[in-house]
């Protein structure tokens, strides 16, 4: 009797570390899979979703198994740091990699007189921009930043008041691009990752400071000028003429009387669309 009760207790322990040894190869084979971090990502979700109680063919999911046996197993993920922005010594002047791809960036905003108009005509034509917003502009107008980000516009810091930096303390470089940063993320719920100098005028300061606050430092490629008032004609002929594959536009939606800015935008992008150029906004890490 006891040698039948022993024998029994020795069988169920070697199927209990069968059953273990099997959980444990799923769960490196899950682990070694080969799919890209986003494919992962959607299998994990997808697999959470069906092996969540009461859902349609209940079965547990892979992905919760092994994250369950991967501390055990030592390969439990690395914990990551952000990577640090590095610290240019000149902006960039054109966004290389795109193909035949124009960006157009508009400075000085948000004013409720222009940026409306601007917004329209791009989201007429399913376009795409980079504003660089002055942070007393856009404190002034939360509502316009807000619907900036909500259409998948990219704003970028430029400066709380638009000041010569060079002429700054360093301090006072600092004040002027960490609050126009702050009131963004307020306003947007994230940090611009891209900063212009006012008048194009950079020094150490601002690159450093940029840098420390996440951003990369952008120029342009295209002056329209539009801040002289040259004229419609003018304005568009000179985004028409100086196109070139990842060629970045300067215009402007604030800072002045913009109409001509508004009417030249609405003359010279079916036209850029219509010469294949595709217009979009560079991407890079959340800093």
């Amino acid at each position: 009797m006891k040698m039948d009760r022993l024998l029994t207790r020795r069988g169920a322990l070697i199927a209990g570390a069968s059953a273990f040894a099997a959980a444990g190869t799923a769960g490196l084979t899950s682990l070694l899979s080969t799919e890209s971090p986003s494919a992962g990502t959607a299998a994990g979700a997808s697999g959470r979703a069906a092996g969540a109680p009461g859902a349609p063919g209940g079965a547990r999911s892979s992905v919760s198994t092994s994250y369950r046996l991967s501390p055990v197993a030592g390969f439990a993920p690395p914990a990551s740091r952000p990577a640090r922005t590095p610290v240019r010594d000149e902006p960039f002047l054109r966004v290389g990699g795109l193909g035949r791809t124009v960006v157009l960036t508009f400075d000085d905003g948000p004013d409720p007189r222009y940026t409306p108009q601007v917004l329209k005509t791009l989201r007429e034509h399913r376009i795409h921009a980079m504003f660089f917003v002055c942070g007393n502009m856009a404190k002034a107008n939360p509502d316009l930043v807000k619907q900036m980000t909500d259409e998948g516009h990219v704003i970028g810091n430029h400066t709380w008041s638009h000041p010569l930096l060079t002429r700054l303390s360093r301090s006072a470089v600092r004040s002027e691009m960490e609050r126009t940063s702050e009131v963004v993320e307020k306003t947007c719920g994230a940090r611009p990752a891209w900063f212009r100098a006012p008048y194009g005028a950079w020094n150490r300061d601002a690159y450093r400071f940029g840098a420390e606050l996440g951003m990369e430092p952008m120029a342009w490629t295209v002056d329209t000028l539009d801040w002289r008032t040259p004229g419609v004609g003018a304005i568009a002929a000179t985004v028409e003429k100086q196109a070139s594959p990842g060629a970045v536009v300067l215009s402007h939606d604030a800072g002045g009387n913009r109409s001509q800015s508004v009417q030249a935008l609405r003359r010279y992008l079916p036209r850029l669309l219509d010469e294949g150029y595709h217009i979009a906004v560079p991407r890079r890490r959340a800093a």
